[in-house]
């Protein structure tokens, strides 16, 4: 249904004003009775072999939203109603900022995909830890950024204010320095460049009582050299994991004519083009890590066959989003039950052979 009737019908509105839109009604069925009982009854999908234990928190299956939805945590357990196992809030910056003058947020239907530069538009910090004061029913995590106009070398300031402000506020942190659409965020992602951001929130986590795992996320552009540097200051700070991937600037490969996706202007590129490359980094970082670092493997996943191939490249959770937008609210439960027919065809297959 959502295919046929209800995406032809928001898809004639702009994306960003449909995304408006679409968040609006998610935000309003908190003050309809019931209605997130009913839509948790409908699209949540349960099973054992769904359930994982990453940096030490238990997620009810591995598929969660990436940042960029909620931007400033206002629905964060009305999405999780859809059957998510962990929702990312943010881009948040320590100060509101109106992001990237508009139009900034556009659909290629014919590849699957959207090309947008909002700019981390967000409400600041302060609104952010008022929303997350609400009790959490589904895991949340916290994707920071800093704000546009703060210059790279003050950049360890923001995502340390970040850090502070939001530590007892959600379950899990990602340091994202790979936005194509900020000026220059792109260069923090240099091993001494992230070293500098990621030893203040370290050293700010040792003193804490409760401890919450900080994730890097990257870019997909970045050269394998590039990510063995990420992967160093991974292991030298002990940080918990890595989100792999953003979006990409490259336009290879679109099915959408040249000139069209010119006129767009520049901006970073989501969904089916990004699949195999972003596959292809979770593979690398797991060989590289020989496993011993978890990673979120972002980027590209728009069918169910996508997410079982991220998971077979070591990714021990998966995030969706412009999947989300082109399949609907089943598509959490989608990958779900083809996940339960994998494991229950790898059961057979072992007992078989037993």
């Amino acid at each position: 249904m959502y295919k046929r009737i209800i995406r032809p019908i928001v898809f004639k509105l702009s994306a960003e004003a449909a995304h408006g839109l679409t968040m609006f009604f998610i935000r309003m069925s908190r003050y309809t009775p019931f209605c997130r009982a009913v839509i948790s009854r409908l699209f949540t999908v349960k099973h054992p072999c769904l359930e994982r234990e990453v940096f030490g928190m238990k997620f009810r299956n591995p598929v969660g939203l990436a940042a960029g939805l909620d931007k400033n945590a206002q629905a964060y357990n009305e999405l999780g109603a859809f059957g998510f196992g962990f929702i990312e809030v943010g881009t948040i910056t320590p100060k509101a900022q109106l992001g990237n003058p508009k139009p900034r947020l556009f659909r290629l239907i014919a590849d699957t995909a959207i090309i947008n530069r909002m700019g981390f538009n967000n409400r600041g910090v302060d609104a952010a830890v008022a929303n997350l004061k609400r009790r959490h029913r589904v895991i949340v995590g916290g994707n920071l950024g800093k704000n546009t106009l703060t210059p790279n070398e003050k950049a360890s300031s923001d995502y340390l204010k970040l850090f502070r402000r939001l530590y007892e506020h959600v379950d899990y942190f990602v340091i994202n320095v790979s936005c194509p659409n900020i000026g220059g965020l792109g260069k923090l992602q240099s091993g001494e460049a992230l070293r500098e951001i990621v030893d203040g929130i370290v050293d700010f986590r040792r003193g804490q009582t409760l401890y919450r795992p900080i994730l890097l996320k990257i870019s997909p552009d970045l050269e394998l050299e590039q990510i063995d540097e990420v992967i160093m200051v991974l292991r030298m700070y002990g940080l918990d994991g890595i989100v792999a991937t953003n979006t990409t600037t490259s336009r290879e490969g679109l099915q959408t004519p040249a000139a069209e996706v010119e006129a767009l202007g520049n901006g970073g590129l989501s969904g089916a083009p990004l699949t195999k490359r972003a596959i292809e980094i979770v593979r690398y970082i797991h060989q590289k890590t020989e496993g011993n670092f978890p990673i979120i493997g972002v980027g590209g996943i728009v069918t169910t066959d996508d997410a079982v191939e991220m998971i077979k490249a070591g990714a021990s959770l998966i995030q969706i989003y412009t999947g989300f937008i082109y399949n609907g609210p089943g598509f959490v439960g989608q990958i779900c039950r083809r996940l339960i027919e994998e494991f229950e065809k790898e059961h057979d297959n072992h007992t078989e052979q037993q």
